[in-house]
C-alpha cells in the first residue's frame, strides 16, 4: 500500500543536480501546453520536498494508448484520465536510482545518478470529456490530473476514505498555490 508522505517518509535531497521533468505530447486530439504543465509538475514536486537530481516523466497520450495501459497495469477495460507509475524503493525514499543494484569504483548509487520518480500519463481526450462536470474547463481538468498524478508518484493514495480526504485536500492546496502561476 502506498501511503501519503509524512514524518516517516523522507525525501531524497541532494546538494547538486537538477530536478528534471520530461514532458511529451504523444497525441494530436487536444492542445497541450507542455511548458505550463511541466512547470506545474515541477512546482508540486518541489512543494513535496523533492530536490536535487531527480526525474519525472509527464506524458500526454491518446485514448487507445491510455486504454492499453489501463488494461495492462490496472486490469480495467476502457480509457481513463490519468495513470501514475511510481518507482518506489524504500531504500532510497521515493523513487529508485537506475542500476542501483550495481556499484562501480567510487560510485555512490544513491547520489551519483538521478533519482527516478516515475511516470504520469494523462489522456487529454478523456480530460476534455470529463471537464464540464468535474473541474470546469479543459485547462483546469488537466491541472488537476497533473497534480493528482504527481502526488500518486510521490506516494499519496485514495484507497480509503481518510486517504481520499487527505489527498483531495493536498490537491486543492497545490492547485490554489500553483495553477495560476503555471499559466
Amino acid at each position: 500500500m502506498i501511503r501519503p508522505p509524512g514524518p516517516g517518509r523522507s525525501r531524497r535531497r541532494a546538494d547538486e543536480g537538477d530536478l528534471e521533468v520530461f514532458v511529451a505530447d504523444e497525441q494530436s486530439d487536444h492542445p497541450v501546453d507542455l511548458v505550463r504543465w511541466e512547470l506545474l509538475a515541477r512546482l508540486v514536486l518541489e512543494a513535496e520536498g523533492v530536490s536535487g537530481e531527480a526525474e519525472l516523466s509527464l506524458l500526454f497520450v491518446d485514448e487507445a494508448s491510455i486504454t492499453d495501459l489501463n488494461r495492462s497495469f490496472m486490469g480495467q477495460d476502457g480509457p481513463t484520465d490519468v495513470l501514475a507509475f511510481p518507482i518506489d524503493d524504500d531504500n532510497v525514499g521515493v523513487g529508485r536510482s537506475p542500476d542501483g543494484s550495481t556499484t562501480g569504483p567510487e560510485r555512490d548509487p544513491v547520489t551519483d545518478v538521478p533519482l527516478l520518480l516515475g511516470d504520469v500519463v494523462v489522456c487529454p481526450a478523456v480530460a476534455a470529456r470529463n471537464a464540464p462536470t468535474h473541474a470546469g474547463t479543459y485547462q483546469d481538468e488537466i491541472d488537476l490530473l497533473v497534480v493528482h498524478g504527481v502526488l500518486h508518484v510521490l506516494g499519496w493514495d485514495h484507497a480509503t476514505p481518510e486517504e481520499t480526504i487527505q489527498m483531495q485536500a493536498r490537491e486543492r492546496e497545490m492547485l490554489d498555490r500553483f495553477a495560476q502561476r503555471a499559466r
